[in-house]
């Protein structure tokens, strides 16, 4: 792990101000929305914003396979997926950006699976519509889940860079 500055003069190198681990495991759990980001035939980068749940180790999504990610993630699974802590409860400008492998899955045990804990994750406190969600999702046709293996990660915290920075604490630090 990279040794932590004492005092901030500038914001140039910002790669040692990581999310701990344990900081990353509350940012993964309370997010549900990234920026899924892959390239198009034409080697251009495109990214939308999906919901996405973290489990085993993966990022999992889930889309339907008229969807133009889908050939293109056939055709090219290395892909990104972005997160931050915008509109959670766990303070801002948290943030990480995994590089990775996609694999899609299209089978009915990991699309229920799937189905399931990511209408749980994104209505957590009804169960009622939670359930409602999943079957929409069942119902959908031709949907599939895309896993992606994280390969290489980038995180950024802010309360590590402003704690010892002139400009003093970000405002999660104050609350």
């Amino acid at each position: 792990m990279p040794e932590k500055i004492s005092y901030v003069d500038n914001y140039a190198d910002v790669t040692v101000y990581e999310l701990t681990q344990e900081r990353e495991a509350i940012l993964l759990e309370k997010q549900t929305e990234c920026t899924f980001m892959w390239t198009n035939s034409d080697n251009e980068p495109v990214g939308v914003i999906m919901n996405y749940i973290w489990r085993k180790g993966s990022i999992w999504l889930t889309a339907t396979k008229q969807r133009k990610r889908i050939p293109a993630i056939k055709a090219r699974p290395a892909v990104a997926v972005a997160i931050s802590s915008r509109g959670t409860n766990i303070g801002i400008s948290q943030a990480i950006t995994f590089k990775g492998k996609a694999i899609l899955h299209e089978d009915a045990e990991t699309n229920e699976w799937m189905n399931n804990e990511l209408a749980n994750a994104v209505r957590p406190h009804d169960k009622e519509q939670a359930k409602a969600f999943a079957q929409h999702l069942t119902n959908s046709p031709g949907r599939l889940v895309i896993e992606v293996i994280p390969q290489k990660k980038i995180s950024f915290d802010s309360d590590s860079l402003f704690k010892n920075s002139p400009t003093g604490p970000s405002q999660s630090q104050l609350s």
